[in-house]
């Protein structure tokens, strides 16, 4: 699959198949978060790979009890470990350069076959005291992993003439 047919293929996955993810497709997933670019390659982030479906079903009450991650048999937590690094530009270095590394998470998984859904709708505060995260570390998405139960129809997407302009903001 090219880059270009995971990203038109891929769906936001709410239903899991009562599946394992095997070892190898898991370390491709983590493999393409660990080869993802960062701000002056400071790689400030850490992926808690969750399998254990009573952590799981915490994490489920904490995610506004979204019951689509108690299906998935694996939940990874995309977490910043810098929080206080901003860029010249005035971001946030590790909220962008985490969601930059969950994007090839994505991907990958698409290709191998994988569903997973960008999750934000969590409290922050519970999910660290479940998964034991640090005070200084952000827990920036979760999303579940799995084989989907059922294929997404597309949602409509915008046209380039919407959202790109070149040269200036007009």
């Amino acid at each position: 699959m090219s880059v270009q047919s995971a990203i038109a293929s891929r769906r936001s996955v709410r239903a899991y198949r009562n599946k394992p993810v095997e070892r190898e497709k898991l370390n491709l997933v983590l493999e393409a978060a660990r080869l993802a670019p960062s701000a002056r390659n400071r790689q400030e982030w850490k992926f808690i790979v969750v399998q254990d479906k009573e952590i799981i079903r915490k994490l489920t009450a904490a995610a506004s009890h979204n019951t689509f991650l108690d299906q998935a048999p694996v939940v990874i937590a995309a977490c910043a470990t810098e929080a206080e690094y901003v860029m010249s530009c005035g971001q946030l270095a590790g909220t962008v350069d985490t969601s930059i590394a969950l994007s090839f998470i994505v991907l990958q998984a698409q290709e191998l076959g994988l569903g997973t859904v960008w999750l934000g709708a969590f409290s922050e505060p519970q999910v660290k005291e479940i998964l034991n995260v640090p005070e200084h570390v952000r827990v920036v998405a979760l999303t579940p992993l799995g084989y989907p139960a059922e294929q997404p129809q597309a949602k409509p997407r915008k046209s380039l003439k919407e959202i790109v302009l070149y040269e200036q903001y007009q």
